[in-house]
């Protein structure tokens, strides 16, 4: 039975003091057995000459993937404290997706530095990778994988893997090419390890498999891991000739990525690009200030509506208690709409050439609503005023819904039909939007009920 291991954090004083005693194998040890992520965890919480010595006592085999777990901004802090020599050796054990990720977070002239460390090999590979637009496959993808061609026989084959697959990224996918590199076929490693020896690979293809290009978005991969339950797509150039892989593990990173973006859209905040917990308040000011300064004028609009109905305000005093429920209300359901269409869009299951079918769909939800919570403020109006006042309300928050719900339909695939985000569409925009169109149907509504003139 093993034994659970004391957190590391609470280690920590005692591997600070075997620091400054110089007893690197006590270290080791106290490491030996730990995860990465939870070595990479505590680095940070290291002074600076112990961090470094930290980082010595970590055989290298383990100390680049260790380096890969650690945020972009604690990695350029650290990397400033390594001699040349160290860092050449890091960059030289790191994956090729991980150098190329570090390489774009870094400082320009940071980056110019570690290239002129790498070796000849790999600066031809950084380069290549770096060469491809920013959020593409290109710049996620790995070189390393198992290729073989067709014309081996499975013994050959096999022979060939053991040779060569040794830093492949992923181990049970074996990609067929032929003597130009152009890819021809995708084969799990079991088929060939169960194949008769003697046999030849081409026998059990049938050409058929998925793959991305190397300047396909990386939600595009995102959207191809999911619907094809792959583990690792292969990534091509224009001729088809196979460039790399991408693996799920990559991509599960970019999903929770551009989860995270929409997240923050949805509330009104530029996307923060780094974590919460590092940001500085300067930081998140300037992110959030934007948005909220734009919605400050959205709201004027609000102010404008009800600035030109002031007079039946005053007469009709009524209708200022029904303002704030009438209001929230198409801000909720417009929220509500534009939040299913957003995913939707996101995840593929709504296709930009479904606009009116959706929208069909969203007017008959949004009736079915308005119906129901137009009785309900029906009722509430004619126990607060009269019979008057409740058509009022009710028929205002029937109109309201329907149109809250069409908006919330129709903002979201605008903005993906002008190559914007759809999550631009948040429910803080929704709610500023429906405030002012939601008390302009009110007022209209109460204006011709009332028999008043607008």
């Amino acid at each position: 039975m093993q034994t659970e291991l004391p957190d590391l954090h609470e280690e920590l004083p005692e591997i600070e003091k075997l620091l400054e005693q110089r007893q690197w194998r006590a270290v080791y040890e106290k490491l030996r057995d730990r995860h990465d992520p939870e070595i990479a965890e505590i680095m940070p919480s290291l002074d600076k000459a112990n961090r470094v010595l930290f980082f010595r006592c970590l055989p290298r085999s383990r100390a680049a993937d260790i380096f890969s777990h650690l945020d972009y901004e604690h990695q350029d802090e650290f990397l400033e404290e390594l001699t040349d020599e160290d860092t050449r050796h890091l960059l030289a054990n790191l994956s090729p997706d991980d150098r190329t990720a570090l390489l774009e977070e870094l400082p320009a002239e940071v980056t110019q530095r570690l290239l002129h460390l790498l070796s000849p090999e790999d600066l031809r590979e950084a380069r290549q990778l770096l060469g491809y637009p920013e959020d593409s496959m290109g710049r996620l993808m790995t070189p390393n994988y198992i290729s073989i061609h067709p014309e081996m026989s499975f013994g050959e084959a096999l022979e060939h893997i053991r040779k060569t697959g040794r830093d492949s990224e992923t181990f049970n996918v074996v990609y067929i090419v032929d003597a130009h590199g152009k890819l021809i076929d995708v084969v799990r490693l079991r088929r060939i390890i169960l194949a008769n020896p003697e046999d030849k690979v081409e026998s059990i293809l049938n050409f058929k498999y998925v793959s991305l290009s190397a300047f396909d978005d990386r939600e595009r991969g995102v959207e191809v891991i999911q619907r094809y339950d792959l583990n690792a797509v292969p990534v091509l150039d224009s001729e088809g000739i196979m460039l790399g892989i991408v693996t799920v593990d990559d991509l599960f990173d970019v999903a929770e990525e551009e989860a995270t973006e929409d997240f923050h859209k949805s509330a009104a905040v530029s996307p923060l690009d780094m974590p919460y917990s590092l940001a500085s308040p300067t930081f998140l000011y300037r992110k959030r200030i934007g948005w909220l300064s734009i919605l400050i004028f959205v709201n004027l609009l609000s102010a404008t509506v009800i600035s030109a109905y002031e007079e039946y305000l005053m007469e009709f005093i009524i209708l200022a208690f029904f303002m704030p429920l009438l209001i929230a209300s198409g801000g909720n359901t417009g929220a509500q709409s534009a939040t299913l269409m957003v995913r939707a869009l996101a995840t593929g299951d709504l296709k930009l050439d479904r606009l009116i079918p959706a929208i069909g769909k969203e007017v008959s939800v949004g009736l079915m609503l308005g119906v129901s919570m137009g009785i309900l403020t029906y009722i509430l109006g004619w126990f607060r005023g009269d019979t008057t006042i409740g058509w009022v309300v009710g028929l205002s928050m029937l109109a309201i819904v329907i149109v809250a719900n069409f908006i919330g339909v129709i903002l979201p695939f605008t903005l993906t039909k002008l190559k914007m985000d759809p999550a631009v569409a948040s429910s803080p925009l929704i709610t500023s939007l429906m405030d002012a169109i939601g008390l302009l149907i009110y007022f209209s509504i109460a204006a011709a009920i009332l028999g008043l003139s607008a």
